[in-house]
């Protein structure tokens, strides 16, 4: 029950309490709760993918921005993302959505055009048979992957130049950067990740992933709520025994057991001490001499030291831009 004050109890003939009112309806409140996750949720990935632009000076004034768009969810969530940045960013940049149509049996050419048509985004659809050409080539079983990844590449390369392209945007993220370090690791000999910004093959481009900072489930989230027109590959997409569906397999098990452990792996990528590590090219170990000095950053890398639990998340700055709402 509500109390209520004495001028109020006059107008209502005494008595001094009232009768709550009838609770809202479920569905009501259900609504708002979803309305409230949904705006939390946005406000987090525009404040990461800020984050991630800021930190390696993404995009910069003038920029004509070619976002890759496969029909994912995480390049649906890109552009998503980067339409709303743009709205409200403090210096002006351009984006054309780019489709590589690859002649995959059944693909729904009308999707992505409808689609990126009602969004008001310029989009350019290249069409080029690069299934048929992994199909005739890989055998049977064996992973398509790093073909079909060239093919794509050197098409999306020279599109961008064609398209007076300053910046080439992917749609890779947290996820995806962790596990290429460790498939690198485990299968490859090398401590070599996929980089948030570099320069391309031919040295001709910028490539940028805008997505770095975030993780593949709130993108999975995203896009549920966005209802993004998702478009599957049919053919990286049917390959289930793939190193890197084993590697995500783990780290996804490592993190429901140490939350936070995904975010500690990319902070790691970010935190690197060459005097600690193997590479006599990055540092000179065979010219190391004692000086007789003290060095304030010196060898602690084995000192008895407790280890603190994992973070529940990564904290990149100390201040994030402007929030942005949908």
């Amino acid at each position: 029950m509500n109390r209520v004050s004495a001028s109020e109890t006059a107008a209502l003939g005494g008595g001094g309490v009232i009768v709550a009112a009838e609770p809202l309806p479920g569905g009501f409140v259900a609504a708002r709760k979803a309305a409230f996750e949904a705006n939390k949720l946005s406000k987090k990935l525009h404040r990461q993918m800020g984050l991630a632009i800021t930190d390696f000076n993404m995009i910069e004034a003038g920029d004509k921005v070619m976002v890759c768009l496969s029909g994912g969810k995480d390049s649906h969530a890109l552009l998503d993302l980067l339409i709303s940045t743009r709205e409200r960013a403090s210096i002006d940049f351009t984006l054309i959505a780019v489709n590589l149509d690859q002649k995959q049996p059944g693909f729904p050419e009308h999707v992505l055009p409808d689609y990126l048509r009602s969004r008001g985004v310029d989009f350019h659809i290249e069409q080029q048979d690069t299934y048929g050409i992994v199909k005739r080539l890989v055998p049977e079983g064996q992973t398509m992957c790093s073909l079909c990844s060239r093919l794509r590449r050197g098409i999306l390369y020279r599109v961008a130049g064609e398209l007076g392209a300053t910046k080439i945007a992917l749609g890779h993220h947290r996820d995806d950067i962790v596990v290429t370090m460790l498939i690198n690791m485990f299968f490859g000999g090398r401590l070599k990740g996929m980089p948030a910004k570099l320069a391309s093959d031919d040295g001709r481009h910028i490539v940028i992933r805008p997505l770095a900072y975030i993780a593949e489930t709130d993108l999975a989230r995203w896009a549920a709520h966005r209802a993004f027109p998702i478009i599957p590959c049919t053919l990286c997409g049917s390959q289930n025994d793939l190193q890197r569906v084993q590697v995500k397999r783990m780290i996804l098990d490592w993190e429901r057991q140490y939350p936070g452990r995904i975010d500690n792996m990319l902070r790691a990528m970010g935190h690197v001490t060459k005097s600690h590590l193997m590479d006599r090219n990055l540092y000179p170990f065979t010219t190391l001499q004692a000086t007789g000095a003290a060095d304030a950053g010196g060898d602690h890398a084995f000192d008895d030291e407790p280890c603190a639990p994992p973070a529940t998340s990564v904290h990149w700055h100390a201040a994030a831009p402007t929030s942005q709402e949908d």
